[in-house]
């Protein structure tokens, strides 16, 4: 699920739905040139001598990673969709830890495509109205008003107040940090905001049948623009329910990566999940493990593909002789999504060929800091995969084009049988320095 980094406008049917925040100039364009966390994710282990099977950190390791920084991650028939990648997490009042000022919110979708955690108002309906209110933004001259965000993803956007939270993912606690409530009707929706198009995501996520975003992806907050220029259709003060204002940002007041708050662990993070059939599978367990480099768990493997991202959290796939910049490896959005007029597509957007397709795409950085690396994938018949009742599939595509036809999503089905990992911007894992994308 990817919010847009820059002004795109795409049409997606909503079971084939692209929830994916990268590009350039709008929300979730990350905040790596403003991190002043200065992460330096030293390990606190020595690694286990090769051939030892002591490290447990390859890719496709059969053995899962135990310790304080790993959460269980699954996907199953419990939203009514498929490839919906989903965790629990702990959401406080700042300060405290038990009821009834916490609520435990399932069902969170897990997304590396953009960027803090965005609740529906249902999901914390007696919570929200006793969070914090986030006010301060720096063009409100006065203060006070509360903040509010229209946050643009590639298939619609999101709209709420933003409030201040303690966020417990597992055993890590990112404490006091800025979340957005989604469709809690405290503010009239702002026209440039709708002008995004897409539709409310608010109300799309009642029907994907999950609770919230829990956004995850390779920065610590969620626009770079905002904080030097008042982006139409993104941030807002509200002096009043039916006037917001577009403004500019602080860091420290933008909707904010949660694992980039925790106070170890916090350069990035892993998702493992396990190889899939072909034909599917009713249900899968996996692991999200933080940190990076930083225990025994979660070491880089020396022979990972590591692919530099910009600032923007993007990168280059191409893709029949076509070339699309604004790349992403997206664990929120449900299949291969990118634009081929030469592949059959059911009413809901997927992608329907008569028999397998076995399809290469060439992924490569925007920077040219390591060579293109080509990336075999599978599309197969979107209807006969949804006839078996399965829940997760390897094989699943969808038609997706935006204004630029400029965006090619790498889903969830990439990340079974993987390890993947994602490093925070100006965050280290040893000598390497994030953003960047691993597997």
């Amino acid at each position: 699920m990817n919010t847009l980094k820059k002004t795109l406008r795409v049409v997606a049917a909503l079971a084939g739905l692209a929830l994916c925040a990268c590009g350039g100039g709008g929300s979730s364009s990350g905040n790596q040139g403003s991190n002043p966390m200065g992460w330096d994710a030293k390990p606190a282990w020595t690694p286990a001598p090769p051939g030892s099977g002591g490290s447990g950190s390859s890719n496709n390791s059969s053995t899962p990673a135990t310790g304080d920084n790993t959460v269980p991650v699954r996907v199953d028939t419990s939203t009514g969709n498929v490839n919906r990648l989903l965790a629990s997490i702990k959401v406080c009042v700042p300060g405290t830890q038990g009821a009834p000022q916490c609520v435990t919110v399932d069902n969170m979708l897990v997304d590396t495509g953009s960027t803090g955690v965005r609740i529906s108002a249902r999901a914390i309906r007696t919570l929200a109205p006793v969070l914090l209110t986030q006010a301060g933004a720096v063009d409100d001259k006065i203060g006070s008003a509360p903040i509010a965000e229209c946050a643009p993803f590639a298939s619609g956007y999101t709209w709420g107040s933003v409030k201040r939270a303690d966020i417990t993912i597992g055993s890590k606690t990112a404490s006091n940090i800025p979340i957005q409530v989604v469709s809690d009707g405290a503010f009239t929706t702002p026209d440039d905001c709708i002008a995004h198009g897409g539709g409310d995501l608010g109300r799309s996520l009642d029907v994907m049948g999950v609770s919230g975003i829990l956004g995850i992806d390779n920065f610590a907050g969620d626009s770079l623009d905002a904080l030097t220029k008042a982006v139409p259709g993104l941030y807002y003060y509200c002096p009043t329910q039916n006037s917001c204002v577009s403004t500019r940002m602080l860091a420290s007041k933008e909707v904010t990566n949660p694992v980039s708050a925790f106070a170890t662990d916090n350069n990035g993070m892993v998702i493992r999940l396990p190889a899939v059939p072909a034909t599917g599978q009713a249900s899968v367990l996996g692991q999200l493990v933080f940190g990076v480099g930083t225990q025994q768990n979660n070491a880089l493997p020396a022979n990972a593909t590591v692919i530099a991202l910009d600032k923007y959290g993007t990168f280059r796939t191409q893709y029949k002789g076509q070339v699309f910049n604004e790349s992403a490896i997206d664990s929120g959005t449900l299949g291969y999504a990118f634009p081929d007029n030469a592949i059959p597509v059911s009413v809901n957007g997927l992608y329907t060929p008569t028999s397998t397709l076995e399809l290469t795409a060439t992924i490569e950085p925007n920077n040219g800091s390591s060579a293109p690396l080509q990336m075999p994938f599978s599309i197969d018949n979107a209807n006969n995969l949804l006839a078996s009742g399965n829940a997760a599939f390897i094989n699943l595509g969808q038609y997706f084009s935006n204004s630029d036809d400029n965006m090619f999503l790498w889903g969830l089905p990439f990340f079974y049988g993987r390890d993947v990992y994602n490093v925070i911007g100006n965050a280290k894992a040893g000598k390497l320095v994030g953003p960047f994308v691993a597997f």
